[in-house]
């Protein structure tokens, strides 16, 4: 179950860095534009993808770092739940403008992040 773990915890933090560094560091237009499904852009001002961008870096590197560097292991868990909360967000979004199967991928994501926290908090702790 280990293992399983850390293959889902790396795929969500590469995943949530990738996407928090493009909300960093992209223009939200450059954003919005990237790909078809990030039209979402349109309902937040750019400070607030900035914020969101933030927060998908913190979790990623909160998902990785206490381990690799043996410090408040603790706090992998609470990254993942950070994870599930931010997905909960997003894919009320994602509802609330019928972008049906963005709302499925925001799904997974969800999914995977509290898995990881359940698997985390109760299964394999560190």
């Amino acid at each position: 179950m280990n293992i399983i773990l850390w293959i889902v915890t790396i795929f969500l933090a590469a995943g949530f860095l990738a996407g928090g560094l493009a909300m960093l560091l992209l223009s939200k237009e450059r954003f919005r534009n990237a790909f078809e499904g990030w039209h979402y852009a349109d309902d937040f001002p750019g400070g607030f993808l900035k914020v969101i961008g933030v927060m998908k870096v913190l979790a990623a590197a909160g998902l990785i770092l206490p381990v690799v560097t043996g410090v408040a292991t603790w706090l992998v868990p609470y990254a993942a739940l950070g994870l599930v909360l931010l997905m909960t967000g997003a894919t009320t979004t994602r509802i609330i403008r019928k972008e049906w199967g963005s709302a499925a991928g925001d799904l997974v994501f969800w999914s995977l992040a509290a898995f990881v926290a359940f698997g985390r908090f109760v299964v394999v702790p560190f």
